[in-house]
C-alpha cells in the first residue's frame, strides 16, 4: 500500500479545514429527478414473497412505506402488477412516457449506460478534500454525460460502529467515510451505485444502514442487497439493477440457480436487466479472465465466467464487473455485453498504485429497449496522486483491456483496440436466449 495519508482527528475537523463547495455547485439541476429511481427489497417477515418498496422523491428525500407489500400487489409508477406480467413477453416494446424528465420517450436511440470499477470516497487512509469532490473533478463531464451512470462503491458512508477488523491490522482493510461524501457522488453523476462487495459491512450492518441513507439523502439510488431489484426509468425505458458478490449481505455470485431467479424476476419489471458482479481474485497479475472458480485471501470469489454466462442466459443484458483492481477483458456472449473489471476508479490513499494498478476506465454502451448495444466505448483513465482518475491519451487501459479480450474470448472479444464494443457476436454464439 502506498504512504498514508494523514486523518484529521474528528470529521468535524475534516469538514472544517476543508475547502467548501462552491454555491453554484450545491443548487445545480440534476439531469433526472430521483424519483425516477425505485427499489425492491425482500421483507424479513414475507421472505421471497414481499417486498418493501422505496421511492426516492424530488429533492432526495426518502417516502418509505410502513409496511411490507406482497410483489403480486406492488404497482409503482413504471411497474406492472403480476396479473399484468403473466403471459406478457421477455422483450416488449416500453409505453411512452412523455413526463420522463430529462428528454422525451425514445426515438431508437436507446439509453446511454456508463459503468466504472471501486470507489472509495474516504477511509481511515485519507479523506480527499471538498467532501470528495476532488476525486472526481477531472472526469465529471464523462460521467454526468451518460443517461445512467453506475459505480461500485467499496467501503461504507457512516460514523462510528466496530470495524470488521477489530484492532489495525496492515493485512485488514475497512473503508468508512463520512456520510456528506455522498453528495460528491451525485455531483459527480452517479445515479445508482453497486453495494454487492467486500466492503459494504466493513462496519456491519449498521454501517450499511447508513450509507443506504446517505445514498438516499442525496438522490443516489442502490442495488446489491439479497433479493434486491433497482429499477430506474430513463426516456421512456425501464432498467432494472441487479448487484451479486460471494459475501451474505449481497445477492449471491455462488448460488446460480438463486441469480438467474433473481435476473428473471429482474426481467419481468423492466425491458433492460443489468447484471452488477463484484468478483474474482485481486493483484496486478490478476488481469486475465480465468475459466473455474478464483480465491483471494482464503475467499470463493466464484466462477466469475461461468456466473456471467449463466445471468445473461437467464436474461441479463449488461453485465458489468469490478474486485480485482485490475483491467480485465470484455466478451460478447450470445449478443449481449460482459465487461469483466475496469479496475479501480477512484481513491484516496487507499489503493495500490503503479502499472496495471493505475490503469482504469469508463465504459458507456448505448442498449435499445429489446437489450441490445448498438454502440459503446472505452475511455481511458490512469489514476494520479492519492487515486484520483484522469483521462490518458496514451490510451494504456484501453490497449490492455483490447490485448485481454482478444486473448481470453477470442472470436468473442467485445472491445476493438480502437475503443469501440464489438455490436455483434460470431456466428456460433447467437442463439436465441429463453423467454
Amino acid at each position: 500500500m502506498p504512504a498514508r495519508h494523514p486523518q484529521p482527528a474528528t470529521y468535524a475537523a475534516r469538514a472544517a479545514a476543508s475547502r467548501a463547495a462552491p454555491a453554484e455547485l450545491e443548487s445545480e439541476p440534476r439531469r433526472w429527478s430521483p424519483s425516477e429511481i425505485y427499489e425492491w427489497e425482500p421483507s424479513p417477515a414475507t421472505a421471497a414473497r414481499a417486498v418493501w418498496p422505496a421511492r426516492l422523491v424530488a429533492g432526495g428525500a426518502l417516502a418509505a412505506f410502513a409496511v411490507a407489500i406482497l410483489v403480486t400487489a406492488t404497482a409503482l409508477p413504471g411497474s406492472r402488477t403480476s396479473a399484468e406480467h403473466t403471459g406478457a413477453q421477455r422483450r416488449e416494446a416500453p409505453q411512452k412516457n412523455a413526463a420522463v424528465p430529462g428528454g422525451p420517450a425514445p426515438d431508437g436511440g436507446g439509453v446511454s449506460i456508463a459503468w466504472v470499477g471501486d470507489i472509495t470516497p474516504g477511509s481511515v487512509h485519507g479523506l480527499p478534500p471538498r467532501d470528495g469532490r476532488v476525486l472526481f473533478s477531472h472526469v465529471r463531464g464523462p460521467l454526468r454525460t451518460p443517461d445512467l451512470t453506475i459505480g461500485n462503491l467499496e467501503g461504507t458512508l457512516s460514523v462510528g460502529g466496530a470495524s470488521k477488523c477489530g484492532r489495525p491490522s496492515p493485512a485488514c482493510f475497512a473503508f468508512q467515510a463520512p456520510p456528506q461524501n455522498a453528495r460528491a457522488l451525485r455531483w459527480a453523476g452517479f445515479d445508482v451505485m453497486n453495494l454487492a462487495n467486500n466492503h459494504a459491512f466493513d462496519f456491519g450492518a449498521t454501517g450499511q444502514e447508513q450509507t443506504i441513507a446517505a445514498l438516499r439523502r442525496t438522490g443516489v439510488g442502490h442495488t446489491g442487497r439479497p433479493g434486491q431489484i433497482t429499477v430506474v426509468r430513463r426516456r421512456g425505458i425501464r432498467i432494472a439493477l441487479v448487484g451479486f458478490a460471494a459475501y451474505p449481505w449481497a445477492a449471491s455470485i455462488t448460488d446460480l440457480p438463486a441469480a438467474r431467479a433473481l435476473v428473471a424476476r429482474a426481467g419481468r419489471r423492466a425491458e433492460v436487466v443489468i447484471a452488477l458482479v463484484h468478483a474474482g481474485a485481486e493483484g496486478a497479475d490478476r488481469t486475465h479472465t480465468p475459466e473455474g472458480p478464483e480465491v483471494a485471501f482464503g475467499e470463493n470469489r466464484g466462477d466469475t465466467r461461468a456466473f456471467a454466462h449463466a445471468v445473461v442466459d437467464a436474461g441479463a443484458d449488461l453485465v458489468l464487473g469490478s474486485g480485482p483492481h485490475v483491467v480485465r477483458g470484455v466478451e460478447r456472449y450470445r449478443r449481449r455485453l460482459i465487461a469483466y473489471s475496469l479496475g479501480n476508479f477512484a481513491g484516496w490513499h487507499n489503493f495500490g498504485g503503479g502499472g496495471a494498478l493505475s490503469l482504469s476506465g469508463i465504459l458507456r454502451v448505448t442498449v435499445g429497449a429489446d437489450g441490445m448495444a448498438s454502440s459503446g466505448r472505452w475511455l481511458p483513465l490512469r489514476l494520479t496522486g492519492p487515486g484520483v482518475p484522469q483521462p490518458d491519451r496514451t490510451g494504456a487501459s484501453l490497449q490492455l483491456a483490447a490485448q485481454l479480450s482478444r486473448e481470453d474470448f477470442g472470436s468473442g472479444a467485445g472491445l476493438r483496440p480502437d475503443g469501440r464494443i464489438v455490436r455483434r457476436s460470431p456466428v456460433t454464439e447467437i442463439a436465441r436466449r429463453p423467454g
